[in-house]
Formats: structure tokens, sequence, C-alpha cells
């Protein structure tokens, strides 16, 4: 087994890396003068089963190039089988046309990937469950929230605790934490006004009295969570934190976090951690690197990953 990683998040990289007890692939993934990326690997990879970790989050479409550069190096290197790693899958928003003359550029990554000479993908809580469906070679979407519950139990009194989904479509993954922890669930009725934006109509539960956790896959601008968090305040909740697989955290979030009524924002560290992020009090993080690298290890022992969250 090789583990190759990209620039995108070598903190995380490393963990895996270590929780493998197997090293990282020495090789460089730089730049030319003009911002051409260049990867050059520098250890023998032929025969080998080699997994490139390399989140697409922001700079988006540079981290994506890297990816896709990487595998085709890997593959004219000889590589065995190559695995793309991508915690965090860009581009995962865009999974279906939303008006006329619009793209599906999900599908249009997952083409660019196969493509590109991958064999398999591995990523964590894809947006869309059917994205999946988009990429032509075996995809294992790996979900978060075995680790999330872990947390919370270990942090809450689960007495008077309940799970809320920021928005309709987020009831399956809010129902499935729910369940882990034996406790009720909510869900924010929501209508968007705009990209980015959102008003909050109907919360469908009674979350009077309750101790709240949201629970989403991405947070991008924090309008739609801090929303949902003010609006169950407002609904007689005893207090409200939020538990999120990707923490985009873009634009005006940190401010609107830091002057939320949320307790405490939690974010897995599928995307790098930036310096606003680590100075925000109320932003805490938790390691999927475990759970990643036990998925590696099974795919590369030819295991069972759904084993995993039995």
């Amino acid at each position: 087994m090789k583990l190759l990683a990209g620039n995108s998040n070598k903190a995380l990289a490393a963990a895996i890396g270590d929780y493998l007890d197997v090293p990282l692939t020495r090789a460089q993934v730089r730049r030319f003068a003009d911002m051409e990326v260049f990867v050059t690997i520098d250890e023998n990879v032929r025969g080998e089963d080699v997994f490139v970790i390399q989140s697409t989050s922001y700079p988006a479409n540079d981290n994506l190039l890297e990816l896709l550069i990487c595998i085709d190096a890997l593959q004219r290197a000889s590589a065995r089988r190559i695995t793309a790693v991508t915690p965090y899958f860009g581009y995962a928003r865009q999974d279906r046309k939303t008006g006329g003359r619009t793209p599906i550029s999900a599908k249009l990554v997952a083409n660019l990937i196969t493509r590109a000479g991958a064999d398999r993908v591995l990523t964590l809580d894809l947006h869309a469950g059917q994205i999946q469906g988009f990429f032509d070679i075996p995809t294992d979407n790996l979900v978060a929230y075995p680790v999330m519950a872990e947390d919370i139990k270990r942090r809450q009194k689960l007495d008077d605790l309940m799970i809320v989904s920021p928005d309709v479509g987020g009831v399956v993954r809010a129902r499935q934490l729910a369940d882990r922890l034996d406790a009720p669930f909510a869900v924010v009725d929501k209508r968007r006004t705009a990209p980015g934006e959102s008003e909050v109509m109907n919360i469908i539960g009674e979350v009077k009295g309750r101790r709240c956790i949201l629970f989403d896959d991405i947070i991008d601008t924090a309008g739609t969570l801090c929303n949902a968090a003010k609006a169950i305040m407002e609904a007689g909740a005893k207090s409200v934190s939020a538990y999120v697989s990707h923490g985009v955290l873009s634009g005006p979030a940190y401010d609107r976090v830091s002057s939320s009524v949320l307790d405490e924002l939690v974010v897995t560290d599928t995307i790098e951690t930036s310096d606003l992020a680590k100075a925000c009090e109320k932003i805490r993080r938790v390691s999927v690197a475990p759970l990643i690298g036990e998925a590696i290890r099974r795919i590369a022992n030819e295991e069972s990953v759904s084993k995993l969250f039995d």
C-alpha cells in the first residue's frame, strides 16, 4: 500500500498515515512560475495499490487539478490500482439541473476523475447519495455520524437531547444520528430565497425544553445553520449546538457563527482548518482520520467497508 498526499490537506493525510503506520509516499506536487501544476513521484510505485488523498476544497479548481495530475502520474508510473480518496468532494452541490441551461458539474467532475485513471473512489458524506452513481468505477461513501455520535456521548447528557435537521433534505442524515443516540429528532422547514440565503418557515417537532443539536453535511456561509439555530431558540430550546461534516466556512461564515446563538460548532478535518477557524472560540474539530484510515486498510485487504457502520 502507498499513500500519496496532495496539498489540500496534508495534516489529514499525515494523520491517516499515522493510523495505518504507513509513511506518505515521497513526491513533489508544486507549481511552475505560471501556476501550472507539476507532479513528480520520487519513489517506485510500479504494481502498488496507491491511495491519493486530496480534498477538492478551496481553491477547488487547483486542488481538483492536482488530484487529476497525481492520478495521471501514477497511471503512467504503472501503479496497479489507484484510489482517489476525496474526504470532501467539491462540486457535489451541483448534482442536478436547477434551471434551464445549467450544468450538472458533479457528473463532469466524476467523469474527469474516472478518465484520469482512477480505479475507485473513497469519499465521505456526499451532499447527495446519488452522486455515487455518477462514477463508472466502485465508489465508497463513508458517513461521519458514528464519529459525531461518539463525540456527543462523551460531551453531552442524552436525557433531553434532540437532533435537528436544518432542512428537509437532511432528514435521513439526522435520523441516522438520532437512531444512533436513541434520541428524538426534528426538522427545520426553510425556503431558500437566493443562493446562500434562507428564511426559516417552520419547525416540525417539539424542541421546547430540549438541548438541540443541528446536524448537516456542509456549512458554507453559515446562513442556513445560524437562522435555524435562532428559530430553535425562539421556539423554547434550552440550547443549540451544531455538528457538520464539512466545514467549508467561506465569506461571512466566521462572523455569523461567532455572533450566533450556537453554543458550539463541531466540524471534521476533511477540510484543512484555516487561521480564522482556529481563532473562533465556537468552532471545534474532530478527526475522521481513523475512519478513513480503517476504510483504506479494508479496501487494500479486500475486506468489507460497509461493516464499519454495522
